[in-house]
């Protein structure tokens, strides 16, 4: 736990005022630093709760704290085409999907519309979490099941 303490000057509009008004030209600020009220406040930092302790092998692996924090589940995408199938997982509350080129040439999708999705991952109904969802595409046009 660690502590922050804060100074936080109070009433900056008359201090301002008072540097403003005409005393003696020797000592303006004397009455000034003596009239300014100061506020200490205390904030207490807390660390956040430390990460569960991961699972041994052979146990069957819980959903991510992102799958049970969104309640997402992966819809059926494949034969959409790609900005349709981003739309789509969108409205499960999962913002971030990855696309692939499906053909291995390693072609980035720079318009979603012009690619058609041929795989996905994870298969239809899995909890899915920011990032878990990817789509294999091809662009529309070239060979597909989908036709």
């Amino acid at each position: 736990m660690k502590t922050l303490s804060v100074c936080v000057i109070a009433a900056v509009a008359a201090v301002l005022a008072a540097c403003g008004s005409s005393q003696s030209d020797t000592e303006p600020y004397t009455a000034v630093a003596s009239a300014v009220p100061v506020r200490i406040t205390t904030v207490t930092l807390t660390a956040p709760a430390p990460a569960p302790a991961p699972q041994s092998a052979g146990t069957e692996t819980a959903p991510s704290v992102a799958d049970t924090a969104t309640g997402a589940t992966m819809p059926a995408v494949v034969c959409m085409n790609l900005q349709a199938a981003q739309d789509l997982i969108q409205t499960t509350g999962v913002f971030y999907s990855r696309s692939e080129d499906a053909t291995g040439r390693g072609r980035s999708q720079v318009v979603d519309r012009n690619w058609v999705v041929v795989a996905q991952r994870p298969e239809p109904g899995t909890p899915i979490g920011e990032g878990d969802a990817v789509l294999s595409v091809v662009k529309v046009g070239e060979p597909t099941d989908c036709y």
